[in-house]
């Protein structure tokens, strides 16, 4: 009886883990192949050229540019997003006024939750888009125009947001905060809805402040679900291909001016379609494998406590 169980769940995995191994492991496996070659990527024509690639990558300086690009979205981004989504679920749920009825969220919530989700609909490239105009160089660009009709801005010298060696990341930096806010806004608040009011009005009975509830209550509940969001936010910044290749200046897949917002993931991609070196844009990409395996084992092992039950 016992076998023929196995036999009826191995049937059922047998498909899946099939298409799982062909589709999403074997693409794995070739690649760490290929970065060992000077593949081109237009034949099947190659030479072992062993840690050749690897070596040149790490005296690549725009390489290492693309990764100190990356690691300060690493540092900010996740840090930013975090708090204000947390503040802001916070402020909706349980930031209400207290009364007969108990802990309350602020007046209109729920529409709070749909204005603040509502970016997290729309694609990121239609989103890299839409702010590529607000950020346009001139008078007909949302920021630019605003600041000119305040007077804050010379309408003959308007900012180039988008070329500005200082700026352009930091503006790539604030999209991404725009559209991943509330998105983890929502996260935490169906997080904050499973803890009992009872433990914020015992809380409040015994006079502690809204900000003592959040760092003495909430925050250690939520713990678990900050830790995920961490992980996700961590990946998503050793991305960012899709909005910095629309929104920012540069040859085929932006990362301009002179790289100031290249990241690997454009590098890559530079590589493999634009240049031809596919073995060197693969051995890019284990180097991207590996380092977002990394990050995401020190972060969970990082931000491990143990678990709090109510």
């Amino acid at each position: 009886m016992h076998k023929g169980k196995n036999r009826f769940v191995a049937g059922f995995l047998i498909g899946p883990v099939g298409l799982y191994a062909v589709f999403m492991i074997w693409p794995y496996i070739q690649t760490f192949g290929y970065s060992f070659t000077d593949w081109r990527g237009q034949s099947q024509e190659m030479s072992f050229v062993g840690l050749d690639n690897y070596v040149a990558l790490f005296g690549d300086t725009v390489f290492l540019q693309a990764l100190y690009n990356n690691a300060l979205i690493l540092v900010f981004l996740p840090i930013a997003t975090i708090l204000l989504a947390l503040f802001f679920a916070f402020m909706v749920n349980v930031g209400g006024r207290g009364g007969g009825i108990g802990i309350q969220g602020v007046r209109g919530s729920s529409v709070y939750k749909v204005l603040y989700f509502l970016p997290h609909v729309l694609s990121v490239v239609i989103l890299a888009i839409l702010w590529r105009a607000v950020y346009r160089g001139d008078v007909e660009g949302l920021i630019n125009g605003s600041l000119v009709k305040l007077g804050i801005s010379d309408e003959n010298n308007p900012v180039e947001w988008l070329n500005e060696p200082n700026l352009v990341l930091w503006c790539v930096v604030f999209v991404l905060l725009w559209w991943g806010v509330g998105f983890y806004l929502v996260l935490f608040s169906a997080a904050m809805q499973s803890i009992p009011k009872e433990i914020y009005e015992a809380a409040l009975l015994d006079g502690a402040s809204r900000t003592q509830s959040f760092f003495k209550v909430t925050l250690p509940l939520l713990w678990d679900t900050v830790q995920t969001a961490w992980v996700y936010l961590a990946i998503l910044s050793m991305d960012c291909f899709a909005v910095i290749s629309v929104m920012t200046p540069g040859n085929s897949f932006g990362g301009g001016p002179d790289h100031e917002s290249e990241v690997m993931a454009t590098y890559l991609m530079r590589n493999f379609l634009s240049f031809g070196k596919a073995g060197y844009a693969c051995a890019l990409g284990v180097v991207i494998l590996v380092l977002t395996l990394i990050l995401s084992v020190v972060t969970l092992r990082i931000s491990r406590r143990e678990r709090i039950e109510y």
